[in-house]
Parts: structure tokens; C-alpha cells; sequence
């Protein structure tokens, strides 16, 4: 079964909630991968071990709070995450500029995971290509791979994940070997180039759209109990164990760079699982923000565009923004999805736990197993979307704190009041006529 595409803008029946380990394993794919690697280099190349790790614990909570609240009403609705967020505040419309947020999210990361394909590909046939025009055979490649549906991607998929984890475990037993506790932490004795709570924004930011599309995952679980386990396996998976290997590879050979990590300790062989591991991420990032945009345009406009172009537009896009040098600007695309994501989730978080505001046509419905009826369905909420726009500006410029946590703390705040204050306008307004 596709756990994606199933169910689109449906509940998923009870009778087809599954069990805990099948959509764990996917869940925890989402944080198993290369750009988590990609963070873990970064984090090791420019923050001692101690720092590092207490970033990663900073932004594994954060996911955490976020991962399991929308996780959780993913589950007791049985709705994906933008289909959710018409009822938690955004409403219908403004349901659709989350899926396009996402979408545009996912073509960033279409560009970056696009750079390290190239710069694999450049590296393998001794620099003779060059970057630029590594990069738009690799982007261009690819995008009409995803838009004509060619099978090798699904050879890609079975091997690239599993490939990937065993290259990571191998490259860490290499370098680890012979060398003590003591003998690691001087080698990671190092003035940091990235403060405390800038690396746990980029921490949110390398996992934050994870957790705004996990309830199109748990919407097939049946308990709050495996929404909470599948969280903690992720965590362990992805921010501890995959980024801790990377912080402790990126120190012992001194460089960020994950081609050179792969190829200095595995050769050619990394240099392949590389290689299919992007293929396989930018499958997913390509599809996705693919059938986002083709969504939104057709919920704006009521008309229907060709799949088939709208992937070849956003590939075309994704490429040039690898040849333009978007992973020169890692750092900051991390950064920037630290702030915008959070307070969105944090909108929906507080709309549906606190204000409850659709709760009622959410349970009425839920007994049906149907949606609300369109006619009791906000079109827009203005309000949550003024609050998630607040929240992002404020974490990227309020510079005391965490970004990141800025960011959720004021849309949460102030959608809250200004939500309240509407419901006593409009109680004030009824009761006078």
C-alpha cells in the first residue's frame, strides 16, 4: 500500500490502520537519509562534540512536541497533514498555501540533494565535467526520470536506504577503530563557528518538514501510544545516531563534505550509495512538491494542469537552484525552514488542543467517517495565517534565543489572543442583535 497517495482528501477507514513497525520504518527513513548526514558534518566540522549534542537534543525536542501533537490528531482524525490543517485554523485555502509551503520546501531540497548528486558525479569522473554542468545532467536526468516514470528509481529505492545505513556504520567502524574517548575529544577542541541556538534551529529546520507531514502517516495508526513510540525511534535513528556518526566522521577527517567523508573511506562504493541515496530523496522531494503545486493551482483555480509539466517546471527550477550554489547556502535554507515550519505547526497545535475551534464538526463528521461539510469549513483564517507570518519574521530577526523557538512562541501567542479576541467580538456582536 502507498501510505502517501492513499486517501488523499479522505479519512482512512479503521478497518485500514495498520501496524506499528511498517509505518515506523518510513517514518524513521525520513531522518535515515543523506541530508541528515549533510547536518551531522556540518554540526561536527563547526561545533565541539559537547555543543553539537546539545543542539541536536535541542531540536530533537522541539520535533519532538511537534512531531507527536500533529502526529497524534493525524491519528484520531485519520487525515494527512494539509488536509488537517483546514480544520485546525487555516481553512480550506489557506490549507492549500501550507501544502504549497511544503511543496516549495521540497523543491529546496530538490536543489540541494540535486548539488551533492553532482558534485558525487564531477568527483567520480576526476572533475572533467565540472560542477555546473554536473548539475544540470544530474538535475535534468533525473526530473524526467520522476516525470516519466521510468522503473529505475524503484531499483534505486530498494537499495538506497539500507546501502546507505550500512555505508554509515562502516565508515564509523573505520574511523573509530584505535582511537580512544580522550583522543576524540581533543581532535573536536575547536572554536565554533555556529552558536548554540543557531544549530538547533538548523536541527528543526533538517527535520521540521517531517513533522508537519507525519500525520499522512499516523492517520493509519490506531493509538496515541504508536505515534509516541515511532517519534522516539526517529529521534534515535536520525538525529542521534545518523548525525552523531557524521559529527564524529566530519571531526577525524577535518571536512563537512560529505563526498569527500564517503569517498576517503569507501571509494568508489560510497560514491554509488551517494549517488542512489540522492536519487532516491529527490524521487520523493521531486513527486511531492510535484503533486503539491498541481494541487494547489487546481484548488485556486479549478483547473486542472499536467502533472508531466508541472514536475518538468519544478525540476528545471530545483536544477538551476544547484547551479546557482543553493548548498553553499546550506546553512541558511536550514535556518530558513527553522523559522517558517515551526510556527505554522504551532498554529495548528493550538487550534486543535486549545481552541478547539472545529472540534465539534471534526467529531460529528469522525462518527461518520466523512469530512465536515463544506458549508461548516472555514475558507481562510486569516488569523492563523498572520500568526504563522509573525512567527517567522520574529525568528529570523529576533536575535535573543533560539530562532526557532521564537518563532512557535509568538504565533502561538499571538494567535491565541487574537483568536480569543475575536470570539468575544463576534459573542458581543451576537448577543447585541
Amino acid at each position: 500500500m502507498n501510505l502517501y497517495e492513499n486517501y488523499p482528501v479522505a479519512r482512512v477507514p479503521s478497518k485500514q490502520r495498520m501496524p506499528f513497525f511498517g509505518v515506523a520504518l518510513v517514518h524513521m527513513g525520513m531522518l535515515t537519509a543523506l541530508d541528515q548526514f549533510m547536518l551531522g558534518a556540518v554540526l561536527g566540522h563547526s561545533m565541539t562534540y559537547i555543543h553539537a549534542f546539545i543542539a541536536i537534543t535541542g531540536g530533537s525536542i522541539i520535533f519532538f512536541i511537534a512531531t507527536v501533537g500533529l502526529g497524534y490528531a493525524g491519528m484520531k482524525e485519520g487525515m494527512s497533514g494539509s488536509l488537517l490543517a483546514r480544520w485546525c485554523g487555516f481553512g480550506r485555502i489557506g490549507s492549500v498555501l501550507v501544502g504549497l509551503l511544503i511543496a516549495i520546501s521540497l523543491l529546496g531540497w530538490f536543489g540541494v540533494q540535486n548539488s551533492v548528486f553532482a558534485n558525487s558525479l564531477d568527483y567520480a569522473l576526476g572533475h572533467r565535467l565540472g560542477f555546473h554542468l554536473a548539475a544540470t545532467l544530474s538535475g535534468l536526468t533525473l526530473t524526467f526520470i520522476v516525470a516519466f516514470g521510468f522503473t529505475a528509481l524503484k531499483f534505486a529505492a530498494r537499495i538506497a536506504v539500507p546501502a546507505f545505513i550500512v555505508s554509515v556504520v562502516y565508515i564509523s567502524t573505520v574511523i573509530l577503530s584505535g582511537h580512544s574517548i580522550s583522543e576524540l575529544s581533543i581532535l573536536s577542541m575547536h572554536q565554533n563557528a555556529i552558536t548554540i541556538s543557531d544549530a538547533i534551529t538548523m536541527v528543526v529546520g533538517g527535520s521540521i518538514v517531517a513533522s508537519l507531514i507525519t500525520p499522512d502517516l499516523t492517520r493509519y495508526y490506531s493509538s496515541g501510544r504508536q505515534v509516541f513510540w515511532m517519534t522516539t525511534l526517529t529521534i534515535i535513528a536520525g538525529e542521534y545516531i545518523i548525525n552523531g556518526l557524521a559529527i564524529v566522521a566530519s571531526v577525524m577527517l577535518k571536512t563537512s563534505d560529505v563526498v569527500t567523508i564517503m569517498s576517503e573511506v569507501t571509494g568508489g562504493i560510497g560514491l554509488l550509495v551517494v549517488v542512489f541515496s540522492t536519487m532516491r530523496i529527490n524521487d520523493i522531494n521531486l513527486y511531492s512538491s510535484s503533486l503539491g503545486v498541481a494541487n494547489t493551482i487546481e484548488a485556486l483555480t479549478k483547473r486542472k494542469v499536467s502533472y508531466i509539466l508541472v514536475t518538468i517546471l519544478i525540476g528545471v527550477a530545483g536544477t538551476i537552484l544547484s547551479v546557482i550554489g543553493i548548498l553553499d547556502r546550506f546553512v541558511d535554507f536550514l535556518n530558513l525552514l527553522g523559522v517558517l515550519f515551526p510556527p505554522v505547526i504551532g498554529v495548528m497545535l493550538v487550534d486543535y488542543f486549545i481552541l478547539r475551534s472545529d472540534r465539534e464538526v471534526l467529531d460529528a463528521s469522525r462518527r461518520n467517517g466523512t469530512l465536515p461539510d463544506e458549508i461548516k469549513t472555514k475558507k481562510i483564517g486569516w488569523l492563523a495565517i498572520a500568526a504563522s507570518l509573525l512567527g517567522g519574521v520574529s525568528g529570523y530577526c529576533i536575535t535573543i534565543g533560539v530562532p526557532a523557538v521564537n518563532s512557535i512562541l509568538v504565533a502561538c501567542i499571538f494567535y491565541w489572543l487574537s483568536e480569543k479576541t475575536w470570539l468575544r467580538i463576534q459573542s458581543r456582536r451576537f448577543s447585541n442583535a
